[in-house]
Formats: C-alpha cells, structure tokens, sequence
C-alpha cells in the first residue's frame, strides 16, 4: 500500500508519500506552497502534489489526545476540536480522509526516531531524539534494530520529558534576543561565534547541577530577566550555544554507555545545530542525521512506523519538479560573469537547507562576495555561508570532524584549512558549514566539476534561494519573481 504520513498543526507541516516497495515517493513543505514561512497547516497546493500518487493509509505524527493532554498540563488549555484524529485530518487533509480506508497515529519521538533509523544505512543503532517537546517526552533515546522480518522495533533506554527541554531552552533564548524562536534558531548559532560564553554566566545557573537534564524553570515562556542582566545579545547567543552543546554531550554520553551500538541515529530539531553536531564522533563512530530531522521530517516518521521496514534512501530531493537538465552551462555563463547566480532545477529538497536545487550560488574566493550576497537575501552582515565542494576534495580544504568523512546534507562545521583564500564561505571563528558532493552524477556535482575545470576551485558558496522571512522558491514561478526583485539571474 501507499501510505501518506502527515506532520501538521504546529508548524512547518509537510507531507511524505511512501510505496509499497518502500520507496520515497514525494515529501514537501506546505510552506513552499502556500509561501507563508513555516506554514503550520497542509495546503491544497501541497496535497495536490502529493495526491497525484493513491493513497491506501494515513499516518499522522503524534497523538492528538496525548498532545492536548500535555497542552492543558502547560496551561495552555485544551483544544476541544483537535482531541481526535478524524478531528485533525478533516481540518488538515479532508481529500485523504476519502480517499484512504485506514489511518493511524504514532508517539512523537517514535516518528523522529523512524524517520532516521528507516532512512539510515544501518541494520542495528542507538537514535537519539532532541527537540522542543513531543507530547511530553523532550529527549529520549532508543535502540533500533530490524527483527527476523525486516522489521524495526524500537525500545526506548532512557527519556527526559517536559518542561525540561534542551529544544525549549534553546528557542526561550533565540526569543530573548529578538528572534523567531522555533524558526531563528540558526541565526542564535551564528551570532555565538562573536560572543563570550563566560559573560553569560548568570544563563549557567538556570540548568540543575544533575544528569538528567533539568532545568530551574519552566522555559516554554521564555528565560526569565533575572538570568540575562548586564549580558550583551552576542554574549546570550554564546553561553546559550555553549551550554546547549554542554548538555547535548550529556545526552550522547548516556547513550554511548547503553553500548547497544555504536552506529548513531540522531534526530529531532536541535539535531540542525551543526555547530553542537562536531562533537558526535566523541561518543560514535557512525553518524546518521537524516536531511529533514525536525517535525517535517516526522511526516515521513509516521509513514515509515506504519510500513516497518527499511525505507530506501537516495536523497533528499524529493519535493516538487522542474521538469528539464539541470542548467550547468547557463549556470557556469552566469557565475563566470557576475560571480553569483540562482538555480531552481529539478525535484526541490526536503529539509530546511539547499542542497543545490534551490539555491543561491556564488564564487567563494571574493572578499566583497559574502556582503553582496548577505544585501541580496537581506541578512545580517554577521551571518555566515556554506561552502558546496567535491567530496573528494574536502580534506584538502577542511579539517572534518571525527564522524564525519563527509556531509551532505550540510549538518556539520569543520574548520577551514586555508580560510584567507575562501573568505565568503568562513565564518567568524574559522569554520565552514560544510557539504560534500560524491560522484553521484547530481546537477550540483555536474556543476561543480564544470567549475573545478574552469577555475581550479572545487567549491562555490551555497545558501538557500529565498530573502530573509520567506520560504525557498519552489517553482518556476517564484524563481521569476526572485529574479525580477532581487536582480539576480536563476537559472532552470
């Protein structure tokens, strides 16, 4: 059967499909869609997609009840019209409740969970999950295997639950600051490169002197004044980064000395804090962090819980098409004359980073590049960028950390080996975001190669096709858009 997995009603919802043979059929943002950042809701345009493929099942990523029960323990109330599923899916999805006969729910952090082990290459595996709050539990951590049948199981080692929430904390300080928490949080982590973490020693106090991850407070209403006195913002974004990394190594710890594998699965929102990320190969030696590892990515958790066995995995572009070759001569054209260029080609990336489908795409090696780039997606000049590069060329390039023999999908920093000759892709304190590109025949590889012969440069900067505030483009219309307002060509 094919099974539809739904994440919705929080924000960021997506919608993943799943094929009887496993595979992954479809998976997007309703807010590529309906362009509204971070849209909590499916739209129409977004099942439209989906829905050119039958639907035999609908899984949804948490259970509705539990949620509202937790809702009412927070002091949130109640919502009397979301309590059931057929409640949630007639407001969300109402074309999936006709069309499929059966539908299911699932544990929160079983969804994040599924969503990586059943993506990753490994039969046997300890999954961490790390986020804000599922429907009480904020931490767990699971060991994943596949039983005789192929079928995974999950048993569940050790968890934190609500109020104490390293995701909580981390967003109560993205607020603090004066950013979109549950949206700006990679911003925090940017800004912590230019702070000092011991001037935010009043933060420190707020975490129990324990090692079960408490807190002093209940942080879903933010950090109280009292922890923030005389702290400059750059200094909240470092001590807030310092401690979360802190208790995250806490959390890997644990889960190492379970010693039921030594392959890693790790998941939930905060796995996106690439900065924390570079110490995993501390605790293991094999490292999966699926491309989507927050609540959009649990649409394709449900769907992989109702299925139960191993989903194939291939890559991240499974969202919506532009049909045609990817443009690597107009690409190359563009780039040699104006030294950046946009590209909206091919199936759209599931997961919060451009992977070069999408992208913004620049000559890493100007010092003006980085500024120019900032003024066109309008950041803050502090906000660094991501170089793209061959993978066989990363170690000249970077110091990986151990773990990581590559990545991806973005999901980790390493430091710069020679950061004076690629200054718009090194941030403040020397390190890059880095993803690497194996030979897997990709547009970006194409690209890339082209780029290499042409100029001697393995790599090019790469960050998201979008300004600052609003989703990726996502068709060919939007594509046209961004290029009439913000003057850049993109290529399709």
């Amino acid at each position: 059967m094919n099974i539809l997995g739904i994440s919705a009603g929080f924000h960021d919802a997506a919608a993943t499909i799943i094929s009887r043979e496993g595979n992954i059929l479809f998976a997007g943002h309703s807010e590529r869609y309906s362009k509204q950042k971070n849209d909590a809701d499916i739209c129409r345009g977004l099942m439209q997609d989906a829905l050119c493929h039958s639907v035999d099942h609908v899984a949804y990523y948490e259970r509705p009840w539990l949620k509202q029960l937790r809702q009412w323990y927070a002091g949130q109330g109640i919502e009397w019209n979301k309590v059931t599923l057929n409640q949630v899916l007639q407001q969300q999805v109402p074309e999936a409740m006709q069309l499929a006969p059966t539908t299911s729910t699932h544990n929160h952090h079983a969804c994040h969970a599924a969503a990586g082990f059943q993506t990753s290459p490994y039969d046997r595996a300890t999954v961490v999950v790390i986020d804000a709050v599922g429907e009480f539990d904020t931490i767990t951590i699971w060991a994943a295997e596949y039983d005789k049948m192929g079928h995974a199981t999950y048993r569940k080692l050790w968890a934190q639950h609500y109020p104490h929430s390293i995701g909580l904390f981390y967003s109560a300080a993205t607020s603090s600051v004066g950013l979109r928490p549950l949206d700006e949080e990679y911003i925090l982590m940017g800004m912590a490169a230019y702070g000092n973490a011991t001037a935010a020693v009043g933060m420190q106090t707020l975490v129990k002197d324990s090692d079960q991850i408490e807190f002093r407070d209940n942080l879903h209403t933010g950090i109280d004044s009292r922890y923030l006195q005389d702290i400059e913002e750059f200094d909240i974004a470092a001590g807030a980064q310092a401690i979360a990394e802190q208790l995250i190594d806490s959390v890997m710890r644990r889960a190492r000395d379970f010693e039921f594998s030594t392959n890693l699965v790790y998941m939930g929102g905060v796995a996106l804090n690439c900065s924390a990320n570079r110490n995993l190969g501390k605790y293991f030696d094999n490292i999966w962090i699926m491309p989507c590892p927050s609540d959009a990515g649990s649409s394709l958790g449900a769907a992989a819980l109702t299925y139960r066995k191993q989903i194939h995995w291939t890559n991240a572009y499974l969202g919506y098409n532009i049909a045609g070759d990817y443009p690597v001569a107009d690409i190359m054209a563009v780039l040699l004359r104006d030294r950046i260029v946009g590209v909206a080609s091919g199936r759209a990336e599931f997961g919060p980073r451009a992977l070069g489908n999408r992208s913004l795409l620049a000559d890493p090696r100007g010092p003006e590049i980085k500024a120019r780039v900032n003024e066109i997606k309008r950041r803050q000049q502090f906000r660094p960028f991501a170089p793209v590069i061959l993978e066989e060329h990363v170690d000249w390039y970077f110091d990986m950390p151990r773990g990581f023999p590559d990545s991806r999908y973005m999901q980790v920093i390493a430091r710069c080996r020679q950061p004076d000759l690629f200054p718009a892709i090194v941030h403040y304190d020397g390190t890059s975001r880095v993803q690497t590109v194996p030979q897997d025949g990709s547009g970006i590889r194409q690209l890339l190669e082209a780029w290499y012969t042409k100029t001697g440069c393995p790599m090019l900067l790469n960050t998201s096709l979008n300004i600052r505030g609003e989703p990726m483009v996502n068709d060919r219309a939007d594509a046209d858009r961004f290029e009439r307002e913000y003057g850049v060509t993109v290529c399709s």
